[in-house]
């Protein structure tokens, strides 16, 4: 009788949830589509172009060396921070785990990082890379007297700087998530392997590693999400430069959009990262429920 009476009333819930289904409808599901639409096109504002290509814009991303670069970089940027943050942050999530005094205290100060604005970063890393004041090299002639760099100037450092930045950032935010999931781990299991004769090492591959994996893959699909739509700490930090060595995909859809207002082909890459985005998290989630 209960059930009956509430799918009678089901339609109110629906009247009530409609404003906002349509809302979300017209924020979200058309500006997917409309890119989609847009990327088949070749609208250029500055020279008054809207013209249907077909998917003459998608091949020329293969040929284009500026993207082709910016494409390499997104790689290299997303597996490096990824990897480190998933070793990072386990290790430091361990630390912050054990049993000292202050612990309260570190675990809060660790989360300083996280919550500081990424463009705030970005620019305080400019500073703190500069060759002749800033804060890394003067800590480098600590140890090594005489020591020059232009971390900013040099593509290679100039990515190992804005891949560290990252890090820096949000390692913090990586390892407390993987912290919360140490906490569920029950005590009487390392009690138990100790007692059997285990080491703390054999206890971490054991019990530990086995117990939090799962975790980890599941964080790792938003903080992988988070690394392929980074923006402002390239903007903020070395502008993509020098030359386009650092440039991310986002910053490289930016720059067409809004800088070239090359609309077709800036909707073009935006596509082919939403893409990227769906097969990676659908292929994570797949093997995570498989497991």
């Amino acid at each position: 009788m209960f059930v009956q009476k509430a799918k009678s009333k089901l339609w109110i819930a629906w009247i009530l949830v409609l404003p906002v289904l349509i809302i979300r409808g017209f924020t979200v599901i058309y500006p997917i589509f409309e890119t989609i639409r847009i990327s088949f096109y070749d609208v250029r504002l500055l020279r008054g172009l809207n013209q249907f290509v077909g998917l003459q814009n998608y091949f020329k991303v293969f040929t284009d060396p500026k993207v082709l670069e910016t494409i390499e970089f997104t790689l290299i940027f997303v597996i490096s921070s990824m990897t480190l943050h998933i070793l990072l942050g386990v290790l430091l999530a361990l630390i912050l785990n054990m049993k000292f005094k202050a612990k309260k205290f570190l675990r809060t100060i660790v989360l300083i990082p996280w919550a500081m604005p990424m463009v705030v970063i970005g620019m305080a890393a400019k500073w703190g890379f500069n060759n002749e004041y800033g804060l890394v090299n003067d800590f480098i002639r600590r140890f090594v007297p005489n020591f020059e760099l232009s971390w900013l100037i040099h593509s290679d450092t100039a990515r190992a700087a804005v891949i560290a930045m990252d890090i820096w950032k949000n390692l913090p935010f990586f390892a407390i998530l993987i912290l919360a999931g140490l906490q569920f781990i029950p005590t009487e299991l390392y009690e138990a392997a100790m007692v059997d004769g285990a080491t703390k090492v054999q206890a971490f591959f054991k019990i530990t590693l086995p117990l939090i994996v799962k975790n980890i893959m599941v964080l790792s699909i938003p903080f992988t999400m988070w690394r392929l739509a980074s923006f402002d700490i390239v903007y903020s930090m070395t502008s993509g430069g020098p030359g386009s060595s650092t440039e991310l995909i986002a910053y490289r859809i930016t720059t067409e959009v809004f800088t070239n207002l090359n609309l077709g082909y800036g909707a073009t890459l935006a596509v082919l990262l939403f893409i990227v985005m769906v097969v990676f998290s659908t292929t994570n989630l797949y093997f995570i429920n498989k497991k």
